[in-house]
């Protein structure tokens, strides 16, 4: 693995890898912190975007691998403006050992990647959000054991992350299911690409515009806000559209399975994507999913900057593939690639709408 841009990228025994490094890699940190992997090492930091999730977990990923990072704002950069993209790329990778990047364009972080000597990640881009997509499956992995047969339900807005986890699901044998509005789909060329994962892992993808329908027998309810970074603009008409019916309340999680569990990515705007007795409630996992950034994204910087110890680790065993009960008869699930119509878009809407993640 040369960059880590998008999970797309990935192959399943890649991302299984990732998965395992990063069980491995928070198992030592909890038991005393991990060893100065990536001593004498340095990250790049890039943002064109401010965060907190993603500025301090890669921060503290590197200080307790042994190495440092260097935070580049986006007044110091200006990315594509003040220099270009490439000549950003070939300068900075003279000087750090690794790039992150948070850009709006996805386009810009494929151009770092490309001129750059020294490895790239995605810290987020509009089209994918592939360091929160290897993060929530490694919650998932934690709580339920397994990814297979595991149903992951997103209800909201089909953007960046939305993209992120549909090809996780697809490559980890998982079954997705999503409801968005009319015009909020996960974009055609998206489905596609997961469409094309899914059969060697026997993951199933559904989609649908009820939330009630894609939640059904779900073990993971996802949401994210309706509103990202960049589309304050369009805030009171994605309000009407999307409230209420998308939003994750108590009423829509009990349609799911009795132990399920609800993530959302952050920054969350409480009472409208999801109530605050869901947000802090019994099923929420959203502060072990926001500690699992850090812990993700651990393994990638290992991956990348020391391979021989990322091999080294010990594969973890999972669980066996969740049992389910048809007609009176137990037996094991095994999902099987779903042959769903991908619902009729509102073109119009699909035109005016740029989608992006916060």
């Amino acid at each position: 693995m040369k960059h880590f841009l998008a999970l797309a990228d990935l192959t399943s025994e890649q991302l299984a890898g990732l998965l395992n490094l990063a069980l491995h890699l928070k198992a030592e940190w909890k038991s005393g912190g991990n060893p100065p992997l990536l001593q004498n090492k340095t990250l790049g930091m890039v943002f064109t975007k401010p965060s907190l999730r993603t500025r301090v977990s890669f921060d503290m990923a590197m200080i307790q691998l042994g190495g440092q990072a260097l935070y580049l704002s986006p007044n110091e950069i200006s990315l594509g403006q003040r220099e270009s993209v490439a000549d950003v790329a070939r300068v900075l990778s003279r000087y750090v050992d690794i790039i992150m990047a948070r850009v709006f364009g996805h386009r810009d972080v494929v151009e770092l990647a490309q001129h750059s000597r020294v490895p790239v990640i995605n810290g987020l881009s509009d089209y994918t959000h592939p360091c929160q997509g290897l993060a929530d499956l490694l919650t998932i992995r934690e709580k339920f054991g397994t990814l297979q047969g595991i149903k992951l339900a997103y209800i909201g807005d089909g953007n960046n992350v939305a993209n992120s986890l549909i090809f996780g699901a697809a490559l980890s044998g998982m079954t997705f299911s999503i409801a968005s509005p009319p015009g909020f789909e996960i974009s055609g060329d998206v489905v596609a690409k997961a469409k094309s994962l899914a059969p060697r892992t026997e993951a199933s993808l559904y989609f649908s515009h009820d939330p009630a329908e894609a939640v059904r027998e779900a073990d993971v309810i996802y949401t994210d806000v309706w509103t990202s970074m960049g589309q304050e603009a369009e805030s009171q008409k994605r309000l009407e559209v999307f409230a209420p019916r998308y939003q994750i309340n108590t009423a829509l999680v009990a349609k799911a399975k009795r132990n399920a569990i609800v993530m959302h990515c952050l920054p969350a705007h409480r009472g409208q994507e999801i109530t605050d007795d869901v947000a802090d409630g019994s099923h929420s996992v959203l502060w072990d999913q926001a500690e699992n950034r850090m812990h993700a994204q651990k393994a990638i910087l290992v991956e990348l900057m020391a391979p021989d110890y990322a091999r080294s680790v010990p594969v973890a065993k999972q669980k066996a593939a969740p049992i389910k009960t048809v007609s009176g008869a137990t037996h094991r699930a095994r999902p099987t690639t779903a042959k769903a119509i991908k619902p009729k878009q509102s073109q119009a809407k699909k035109k005016s709408i740029k989608r992006s993640r916060s």
